[in-house]
């Protein structure tokens, strides 16, 4: 007999699982099908998804059922991105609710607990996309720190310079005195009350030594 209501967090799970394991969202690279991919945006490690993310992925998700009802090879990859301040920033804090300080805890059981830290919340974002319904090719799951995926990330940067399309100069940045690292734009915070005396506007003299000149110069800032 069926219930008077649909209860979807009892049918849809089992339904999906059925999917998952049947390999229905499984690329075949070895088919002489179409090939048709889409690198899925990969989420901040540092959190869980929003609508935002359930909207890019509901788009996605569209077009590539659509290309397998179509006879296409879909891949659609996974993957999260390691977020390294912002990841940084989340584990200090959890830290310091322990009283601990990542300088007496040390880098190398710092960067343990960071991976701990990647491991639940990675873990976090795999559930919601399989709440989602989204149709990914599990199996072939990357994260931005992976061994293959940081040496590709390097050796394309360095052949981009040698070619000159990329370039490394000095530039203002976002320092954080407590992090003792530049941070972006997104990860400043202003702690003014009331907020409305976060926005304003300073100088900064910049001043720094090539050999034997120096450079200095003023710069307004908005704040």
């Amino acid at each position: 007999m069926l219930d008077k209501t649909y209860n979807p967090a009892e049918i849809e799970p089992r339904l999906y699982d059925g999917w998952e394991r049947s390999g229905a969202f499984a690329a075949a690279p070895g088919s002489n099908a179409r090939p048709y991919t889409i690198m899925i945006p990969p989420p901040n490690v540092t959190g869980s998804l929003h609508m935002g993310h359930a909207l890019t992925f509901t788009v996605q998700d569209t077009l590539v059922r659509w290309q397998r009802m179509k006879g296409r090879d879909v891949l659609w990859q996974p993957g999260t991105d390691h977020a390294g301040i912002a990841t940084q920033m989340v584990v200090e804090r959890l830290l310091a609710e322990q009283g601990i300080d990542r300088r007496e805890l040390g880098r190398e059981k710092f960067v343990d607990r960071v991976w701990q830290w990647k491991t639940e919340s990675g873990g976090t974002i795999t559930r919601q996309l399989r709440r989602l319904g989204a149709s990914l090719d599990w199996p072939r799951e990357r994260f931005t720190m992976d061994d293959g995926l940081s040496a590709a990330v390097r050796k394309v940067f360095v052949e981009l310079y040698r070619e000159g399309l990329i370039y490394r100069d000095r530039r203002l940045v976002n320092w954080d005195p407590k992090l003792q690292t530049a941070i972006s734009d997104l990860q400043r915070r202003c702690w003014a009350t009331p907020p409305s005396r976060c926005i304003r506007t300073m100088r900064v003299t910049v001043t720094w030594s090539a050999g034997s000149q120096f450079f200095r110069w003023s710069v307004g800032v908005s704040q």
